[in-house]
């Protein structure tokens, strides 16, 4: 299935509802802009869901856009989507509707500045996973930090200028480094010795199919042409197999760590990290919303794309500094990231004061451990738990954050100690918010428990005590969610502030109910997100371990390497 220019609508569409917003509303139309804002946010939803017509026998990367553009680089406006961009694509797409919807009531000043940040926000990041050359996918992934930095910084709370500076901070000088690292690679692709190793076997496997390896091409001949290098992405991944024929090379070491940085800020991964429990503090619902469901999953998404297949033999090297090696360096950041984080949301509810919602973005940095060490298990069954994992984590971080910006907008609090027997006034609320603290833990039939029961699966595939130690994450993770509960929903009323407080009204469960449909499906019934995203992880594999035997694949040798 093939409509032309499907991932342009999709990705522009936002951008074309701001400049309505701006050009046909003013300031003091604050309910009609929130109203349009969202039928806009649900027209893009609409239209993204023609994504999940995406050919999953045939695999690959489809919806394919190919326009000149800065010929004098080589840089081209492509796109095109494999089934893991799909279903990324469409989950932002679902989450902007119900970010939207979720700010009616806690934005009441600057509403046409919101939305408009908001749409553009959506815009960039749909960029992101859209884009197939290098270059576009850059500057979606720097503009994404524009609006967010607005977002945090004027609808934020208190210090809502030291987070949104520190996030700015930090995500610029891990960009700046990952820019090194693109430029290196773009003169690589101008090094004809070294690109005439490229096999078109490769370009094939990558590329899924016949339209994409025709893609690549015809953007080779283009740049040939013009005497330039290359930005397509399939053909920089094709480049990672011929970068270290022998052993890991110190620039593919060196090119990895600087792709690695600019990810790892936004995953954010240990020690990386320190940004985001301000950010989340301070950033409204919605804002936090869009950072967890979606902005963490640019740098786990970056990992898969690039630092996978562009550089295969620093992702699975054992041995560059002595004893350890880079994949060693990712693990242990990865285990000490899921622990870490466990511990610290932990302590948001043994404190008096603990704050819920940086126990719930302390939770998604060890969330994100788990994504980081399915990747680095290097194997079908931790790839695809760690892309379902990001799914997952979008679906129930989103529900969380959004659960606890219904009761802070009731009580403008997050101290977990003025809170206990809200089942009592709010049971419709407590339900909820059981399902979701129940699928962030991990209970089978919800979404989380099969996504993390597959990256741990490949952790222990490749080396069991990486698992054995991620799974003490996973026990305390268990352990502050039921604490967290039953702190905040069982015993007696003993705030006099809570005895009248409203339940979910109609419009917070309309934006509630999806996510926990969501749950429950993908938990149920995983099979179909799976079969999305199933070929593109064996093509990464297959990419970094050419001689693992994949079923059904036919790979150059069918020596049962060892997993490690």
């Amino acid at each position: 299935m093939n409509i032309p220019y499907l991932l342009s609508v999709v990705t522009w569409l936002p951008a074309v509802g701001a400049v309505i917003i701006l050009g046909v509303f003013k300031r003091d139309q604050g309910g009609a802009i929130k109203k349009f804002a969202t039928a806009w946010f649900g027209l893009v939803f609409l239209v993204s869901l023609a994504l999940v017509g995406y050919d999953r026998g045939a695999g690959g990367f489809q919806f394919l856009e190919d326009c000149q553009w800065i010929p004098v680089i080589g840089a081209r406006y492509q796109m095109g989507a494999d089934g893991v961009a799909v279903l990324l694509i469409v989950l932002t797409t679902l989450l902007g509707v119900i970010a939207s919807l979720s700010s009616w009531e806690y934005i009441q000043r600057r509403e046409k500045e919101y939305y408009v940040l908001l749409l553009l926000l959506q815009a960039a990041v749909v960029g992101v996973f859209a884009s197939l050359d290098l270059f576009l996918f850059y500057l979606f992934f720097e503009v994404s930090l524009v609006p967010m930095y607005f977002l945090i910084g004027i609808w934020g709370g208190e210090r809502r200028l030291y987070a949104a500076i520190k996030f700015f901070l930090y995500t610029l000088v891990g960009s700046v480094v990952m820019l090194l690292g693109v430029l290196k690679i773009y003169f690589l692709t101008q090094d004809a010795a070294l690109v005439s190793k490229i096999t078109q076997a490769t370009i094939d496997s990558l590329a899924g199919n016949s339209q994409a390896s025709a893609l690549v091409a015809s953007t080779r001949a283009a740049a040939a042409a013009n005497g330039t290098g290359v930005f397509n992405i399939i053909f920089l991944q094709s480049l990672g197999s011929v970068l270290s024929p022998v052993a890991v090379t110190t620039l593919e070491v060196l090119l990895f760590f600087a792709f690695a940085l600019g990810f790892a800020i936004k995953v954010p991964m240990f020690p990386f990290h320190t940004w985001l429990p301000d950010a989340h503090v301070e950033a409204p619902t919605a804002g936090s919303v869009i950072l967890a469901g979606i902005l963490l999953k640019l740098g786990t998404y970056g990992f898969f794309r690039f630092n996978l297949p562009m550089f295969p033999a620093a992702a699975k090297d054992l041995s560059y500094f002595g004893r350890f090696g880079v994949r060693h360096v990712m693990i242990t950041l990865a285990i000490i990231g899921i622990i870490y984080g466990a511990l610290a949301a932990m302590y948001f509810v043994v404190k008096r004061d603990g704050d819920v919602k940086k126990l719930v973005a302390y939770s998604s940095v060890s969330s994100m451990g788990i994504v980081m060490l399915g990747l680095f298990a290097l194997n079908p069954n931790g790839l695809n738990g760690a892309v379902l994992h990001m799914i997952n984590h979008g679906i129930y971080s989103a529900a969380l954050f959004l659960l606890v910006g219904i009761v802070y907008e009731r009580r403008h609090t997050r101290n977990v100690s003025e809170f206990g027997g809200l089942s009592h006034v709010m049971p419709g609320y407590a339900t909820v918010f059981l399902v979701m603290a129940m699928t962030a833990i991990g209970l089978p039939l919800l979404c989380v428990f099969i996504s993390e029961f597959l990256a741990m699966r490949g952790a222990f595939e490749a080396q069991p005590m990486w698992a054995a130690w991620a799974a003490l994450g996973i026990i305390l993770n268990a352990g502050y969610m039921l604490w967290l509960y039953q702190r905040m929903f069982f015993g007696n009323i003993d705030n006099p502030k809570n005895e009248k407080l409203k339940d979910m009204s109609g419009r917070e469960w309309a934006y509630m109910l999806p996510l926990v449909a969501l749950s429950l499906w993908i938990g149920v019934y995983p099979k179909p997100f799976i079969d999305f995203i199933q070929k593109p992880v064996n093509a990464v594999v297959r990419q970094v371990r050419p001689n693992y035997p994949l079923p059904g694949v036919p790979a150059p040798t069918q020596t049962a390497e060892r997993q490690r």
